[in-house]
């Protein structure tokens, strides 16, 4: 396990995720700071030596990397409180969450489900004091500084904004996640 927490940090962790994204033979657990990848026994010290032997100087190409522009009905059940930690009105969190540049941070959680980060500059946002027992399926959300689209019906505890009708976790198709590391997801008013 490695651990990121420093700005450029982050961008080698992102690396070494899109780098790994990809590979079937790897379970790859991303947290907040790290990254743990768990190999065969057998192919540890080999998957040691590719790792080390990664440039995690720069991204993936940008050829490789997908943006995604995702509709959503602004019309969660916490926009008002969104919109009390944000400073505006429940009206203004659908245009000024739409203004917001998001990249896929990590997936996990369950599949499909992408921890979106930006740069700007936000307040974080508080988990509900008790989580719900269904989140519906597209349903798009906030907690701390991250966002993310709810792949499948499942408990959760983060501010829902909206919902979304999109798929993002497809077991038969050949790429089962619609969302990988790097990628970009914009979001505008359906």
């Amino acid at each position: 396990m490695a651990d990121f927490s420093s700005t450029s940090s982050r961008s080698q962790r992102r690396a070494l995720l899109q780098a790994l994204d990809s590979r079937a033979d790897l379970e790859v657990v991303a947290g907040e700071q790290s990254v743990l990848v768990l190999a065969p026994p057998g192919r540890r010290k080999a998957l040691a030596e590719e790792v080390r032997a990664l440039d995690l100087r720069r991204p993936v190409a940008a050829d490789d990397l997908r943006a995604h522009v995702i509709p959503v009905h602004y019309d969660g059940a916490d926009l008002a409180a969104v919109a009390e930690v944000w400073g505006c009105a429940p009206e203004a969190v659908a245009d000024r969450h739409a203004l917001i540049p998001w990249t896929v941070e990590f997936l996990g959680f369950t599949p499909g489900f992408g921890y979106l980060v930006t740069d700007v500059d936000l307040p974080q946002m508080p988990r509900r004091e008790s989580p719900r027992t269904r989140i519906p399926a597209g349903s798009v959300a906030l907690a701390a500084h991250y966002c993310g689209i709810y792949p499948h019906a499942t408990p959760g505890g983060w501010q829902l904004i909206g919902r979304a009708d999109v798929t993002l976790f497809d077991p038969t198709a050949q790429d089962p996640a619609l969302l990988h590391p790097g990628d970009t997801v914009r979001f505008i008013p359906a």
